[in-house]
């Protein structure tokens, strides 16, 4: 151990990770009289979006001011602390875990939740990251509405374009399928699809020109300029965190931590809560999930007694 760091009285919990899954852990355990550490490095996946929505009591809120109030009321709990830090390295196993910090902080768990979410792997096409989260968006459940009825794209291609057109018919019938290369949609998807009047357009996107982040046109290969207001998009992902792989801590086949019904890896004592274990990527699935992994938590550090 360095000079710098310095070991620390031993917690109940030490949650990696402080955004909408760990808060909500937190507060669970908080009310539990746990005494838990949140460590959180500030880069929620949600940065960028300008707004947040199918959240009782917080629609259209801003996603940084729901973290805010839900931080402000979580650290209302003696028992939980906040360190805005990010763990780099963890060690032990269940009922001891030491965990280290960038800070130089050494601290020692009994449990440990991952709340640690994903990385979106962008595209290189130019315009991408500027609109991510503002107008090239993933979920019309949270951004539907708002651009309903508007000119709107799909960049995916075969069964996973054909079934978002199906879906998004419902909030606007101005939709085009960018396959961004030759099509992998059969020959019943693409009938369906000129039915439902959805063109496909196999010319690569070059360029996606937007105003502050909200797509004006899409520039295509060969020169062509197509208006349009959203898009569409599931970029490829990576965790977050390489430490639950690292104490060995399953994947599913898609990438994401393997949980069970109390949010528990499949390594005693750790637990995954939020982006990091599921495609359904919500505010309101994050809490959710925070809330189960922070009372199966709880339930694991009574039958260790």
């Amino acid at each position: 151990m360095t000079a710098k760091a310095q070991l620390q009285p031993k917690f109940d919990v030490v949650i990696i990770g402080g955004s909408y899954a760990g808060l909500s852990a937190g507060l669970a355990l908080g009310r539990a009289i746990r005494n838990v550490l949140i460590l959180d490095s500030g880069r929620p996946c949600n940065r960028h979006m300008p707004h947040s929505h199918n959240f009782l009591t917080q629609d259209g809120s801003t996603p940084a001011a729901i973290a805010a109030q839900a931080k402000e009321q979580v650290l209302a709990y003696p028992t939980v602390q906040f360190r805005a830090d990010a763990a780099t390295r963890v060690e032990g196993k269940d009922d001891s875990f030491t965990v280290t910090t960038a800070g130089g902080l050494v601290v020692r768990s009994r449990k440990l939740l991952f709340a640690t979410g994903v990385r979106d792997l962008l595209p290189a096409v130019r315009g991408f990251t500027e609109c991510w989260g503002i107008s090239v968006i993933h979920c019309p459940y949270c951004h539907g509405y708002e651009y309903r009825s508007q000119a709107t794209g799909i960049l995916l291609n075969g069964t996973m374009a054909f079934e978002q057109a199906r879906l998004l018919r419902n909030w606007t019938r101005e939709l085009t399928i960018f396959t961004n290369g030759e099509s992998t949609l059969d020959a019943e998807q693409r009938q369906q699809l000129a039915d439902w009047q959805v063109s496909v357009v196999e010319t690569p996107v070059q360029e996606l020109a937007h105003r502050n982040g909200y797509l004006t046109h899409v520039a295509l290969s060969d020169g062509q300029q197509l208006p349009l207001t959203a898009l569409y998009a599931r970029p490829p992902f990576e965790q977050h965190c390489p430490l639950p792989q690292a104490l060995g801590c399953l994947h599913t086949e898609a990438g994401y931590l393997q949980v069970d019904e109390t949010q528990q890896t499949s390594q005693p004592g750790i637990y995954a809560a939020g982006d990091a274990t599921t495609p359904r990527r919500a505010v309101t699935i994050a809490v959710t999930a925070g809330t189960l992994a922070g009372i199966g938590i709880n339930h694991d550090l009574l039958a260790s007694l």
